[in-house]
């Protein structure tokens, strides 16, 4: 399995989960965990994605992502699993 970490930050509007979503199920992206909370109207999510079924890289998804996000107003960022927990070890 291909984990992907994927992170949406910005400013709370209508229709950015729906969008994030649209783009992964529209790539055979499966959600594996999910979690979203709006603090002071500012929107955060994460998710662990399996990416092992999508046609594209992961490289192209991470680019075709933080396009969504710029359309839509909020930063998208999405790492290899690996990758994340190098990044954010203690």
């Amino acid at each position: 399995m291909k984990k992907t970490i994927i992170t949406v930050v910005g400013k709370d509007t209508v229709g950015i989960i729906a969008k994030v979503c649209t783009y992964l199920a529209e790539n055979n992206v499966n959600i594996l965990d999910i979690s979203q909370t709006i603090v002071q109207g500012f929107f955060n999510m994460m998710m662990v994605a399996d990416a092992s079924q999508s046609p594209k890289s992961g490289d192209q998804i991470a680019e075709e992502l933080e396009a969504v996000g710029q359309e839509i107003g909020v930063v998208i960022r999405c790492q290899h699993e690996d990758i994340f927990n190098m990044m954010h070890r203690i």
